[in-house]
This record gives C-alpha cells, sequence and structure tokens, in this order.
C-alpha cells in the first residue's frame, strides 16, 4: 500500500517530502503534508487531506451551463428549499498559510464509557472542520509510568492507547466516506462512527457542487486501454488516470476544462494553494508538548504559537481592537490543555522538565498566552468546548473576509 508521500512520473514512483522549504509569508510558502494512506500506521502520521465533488461525468462547464438554466426558470415560482446553502468559496489567489490546533490525549482518559469516549473526537472534528483548520496535532501529556507500553493496533484503544483512539477516530471523520471503506478496515475503534456528525467540509462529494480538484483512491484492475489506473471518486463509475499507481492509493486530482482531457494528479496542497479551498486536515501524533513544537512538518516550524489557559491573558487584551487584522503569519499553532491545562502536559515532559519549564513557565513556551472566556459561568470548560469558544475568538486573526 502507497503511502501519499509519493510523486507519480513516467518513469515510476519517486518518493517525496512535502515539507516545503521556508518561504515567503503569508501567501507564499509551500504546505507539508506527509503522512500514511492507512489508518493504523497512526505512529507515523495518518494525514489525510480531502476530495472533491461533482454530479455524473459532467463536465465543469456542462455542471455551469445546467445551474444557469436552473437559475432561469421562465416566471416560474422557485421552489423553496430547506437544505442548507453554504457552498464553498475559496480564496482568490490561493491560500499559502496554515492554522493548526494541538489537542492533549487526556481529553478522554477520564471518560467511563466507549460511547462518551467516541463522541469527543466527533466533536473535535466538527470543529477543525467549521473553522477550516489545517493540521491537527494529537499530543500524549499522560504522566509517562502510566503510558501504554505495548498496544495491539487491531483492538479497541479508547481506553489503552488514547493518541491512537483520537488520531484513529478523526483521521477517519475526515477522509471523504466514499473511500473510507478501501483505507480504513475494520476495527473496534470505529464501531459507532456512522452515529457521529458528518463534517461535510469541500473535498466530502456535494452533488449541488462542481470543484475542479476532488479527491479519489485507487482500485485494482484493468482500465479500457489496459495502461493506467482506475480511480474511485464517489461517481457512479470509476476514472482513468494515465499513471500508473497502486490500489489503495489515496490521490487528489485536478478535472481541466477541457472535457477531452484526462484529469491529472496533484499535490494535496493543490486545492489549497492554487485554488484557495479549504482542503480538511491532516492529523499528527506527538509523544509529548515539546515535540509539538520539535517535530512540526514545516520547515521554519510555527512563527505564531498560542497557548490557552484559564490563568492567560484575556484575549481582548493579548489582541486588542487596534490589532491588524489579519495579522502576519506563515503557520499558526493553537494549543489547548485536557482537564489540568497545559502546566500537566509541561509537567509530564523530559524535555521541558530539564530546561526549567513547569507550572506558571508553561507560557513561556508559547508567543501568547490567552484565555479563551474570562469569567466563565461553570467551574470547568471541556477542551471540546474551548475549541469552539478559542477559534470563534481567535478567527478574526487569520479571516480575510
Amino acid at each position: 500500500m502507497m503511502r501519499r508521500g509519493w510523486k507519480w512520473t513516467a518513469g515510476g514512483a519517486e518518493a517525496t517530502r512535502r515539507h516545503g522549504a521556508g518561504q515567503p509569508r503569508r501567501g507564499g510558502r509551500a504546505d507539508n503534508r506527509d503522512g500514511p494512506v492507512t489508518d493504523l500506521d497512526l505512529d507515523l502520521d495518518p494525514n489525510f487531506p480531502g476530495a472533491r465533488t461533482t454530479v455524473g461525468n459532467m463536465s465543469f462547464h456542462e455542471q455551469q451551463s445546467k445551474k444557469r438554466k436552473t437559475t432561469d426558470n421562465g416566471g416560474r415560482q422557485e421552489r423553496i428549499s430547506a437544505n442548507p446553502s453554504a457552498l464553498s468559496s475559496p480564496i482568490y489567489g490561493g491560500r499559502h498559510w496554515t492554522v493548526s490546533v494541538a489537542i492533549p490525549a487526556s481529553v478522554i482518559t477520564s471518560l467511563a464509557t466507549a460511547d462518551q469516549r467516541l463522541a469527543v473526537p466527533g466533536r473535535i472534528a466538527r470543529a477543525l472542520a467549521i473553522f477550516s483548520v489545517d493540521e491537527v496535532v494529537i499530543f500524549d501529556d499522560t504522566p509517562l509510568t502510566q503510558r501504554p507500553r505495548h498496544t495491539d493496533p487491531a483492538a479497541y484503544t479508547g481506553d489503552t492507547d488514547p493518541c491512537h483512539f483520537l488520531a484513529h477516530v478523526i483521521s477517519f471523520l475526515e477522509a471523504p466516506p466514499f473511500m473510507r471503506k478501501a483505507l480504513f478496515p475494520l476495527h473496534p475503534n470505529l464501531r459507532q462512527t456512522a452515529l457521529l456528525p458528518t463534517l461535510d467540509m469541500p473535498h466530502h462529494p456535494n452533488p449541488r457542487e462542481w470543484i475542479p480538484y476532488r479527491e479519489g483512491v485507487t482500485l485494482p484492475g484493468k482500465t479500457s486501454s489496459g495502461a493506467g489506473t482506475l480511480v474511485e471518486i464517489g461517481l457512479e463509475e470509476p476514472i482513468e488516470v494515465e499513471e500508473t499507481i497502486p490500489p489503495k492509493t489515496r490521490l487528489t486530482l485536478l478535472f481541466p476544462e477541457d472535457e477531452s482531457k484526462p484529469p491529472t494528479v496533484v499535490h494535496p496542497a493543490a486545492p489549497r494553494e492554487e485554488g484557495g479551498y479549504y482542503w480538511g486536515y491532516t492529523v499528527r501524533r506527538a509523544s509529548s508538548l515539546s515535540n509539538v513544537f520539535t517535530e512540526s512538518p514545516y520547515e521554519e516550524g510555527y512563527d505564531i504559537s498560542i497557548g490557552t489557559s484559564e490563568r492567560g491573558t484575556p484575549i481582548s487584551r493579548a489582541f486588542p481592537s487596534s490589532t491588524p487584522r489579519p495579522i502576519n503569519f506563515n503557520h499558526m499553532l493553537i494549543a489547548f490543555g485536557g482537564p489540568r491545562g497545559l502546566e500537566f502536559a509541561a509537567m509530564n515532559d523530559e524535555q521541558l522538565n530539564g530546561i526549567g519549564i513547569q507550572g506558571p513557565k508553561t507560557r513561556e513556551l508559547f508567543d501568547h498566552w490567552i484565555d479563551v472566556l474570562p469569567n466563565q459561568g461553570s467551574r470547568t470548560i471541556k477542551t471540546e468546548e474551548a475549541l469552539f469558544i478559542g477559534l470563534t475568538a481567535l478567527r478574526s486573526l487569520w479571516e480575510t473576509s
């Protein structure tokens, strides 16, 4: 099974890193998405960017023509639909900056039942999709003595290896539904995922919308010409690409305006960097809070980092209204703590202990140390709740509209 870090050329497969070299600020650097295609290699990086949408085998121009025809109803009364009407709105000229979120494994360690544990990654994934987050890092903040030494990756890991469980479920939800069966074998972690809310991201097929990019998964079997590869893209029939690619490989495709030409395989970041579309998130695991920074997939790391804590500075003071919006950055990281905060993660991090960063000094890891909801009415705010609150409050830092 081939990973998504491969570049396909006329001569075959060529391994490539997605880690872009340091490039200009906001609007001028490459994205990095390297990670596996399968779900159980979560100890590496189960990164799954996204897919696309369309009806039947219509070309882009046929889709647009059909929209124009249905828009002009010849004076007939328009049918009112209660369905959501929000469609993907790409950023003109593409988007080169990224937003990452770090979540601790301890968000589920105190939960008693499998149903409670499964609901948490469902809410986290929903927040990531709604706020167009590009990367999520699941880091281990539990004491070293309590971490599992040996776990069966084929067994349920919600109560034994929370990092694996969270990354597994969140990766599964990011993948377009039509390709999940091919990429994710049956697993106890995924048994009740059908009950979780859908993410409905731009790369998940939607019959009401056409985007020139689309996600696909390669299939075994021969093409009509005997050369190339069959690719499932969520339509009634698979399509064909000219490259020879092993089965069960996830691809990002670009459909040309000229319908006589076949789609081309492009870099997973192309829909975002060139087309300006939000194209899902990648998933990365980190064994500690410090490794969230040191193992960053970006060449220059995160050039702005924000830690959240109830002991932090209110957002209104950290980023006053006089602050120019959006702010200038390449890669932003927003870290959230578990039930005992980011200080607990620092306490269980050997590297940070070695340089004296513990307790109140945890704030020194970040450029900004903020309280997402001062004067909260409840004594506790769950991490998945803080995720929605914090991203809502911070969104103006990168939102361009």
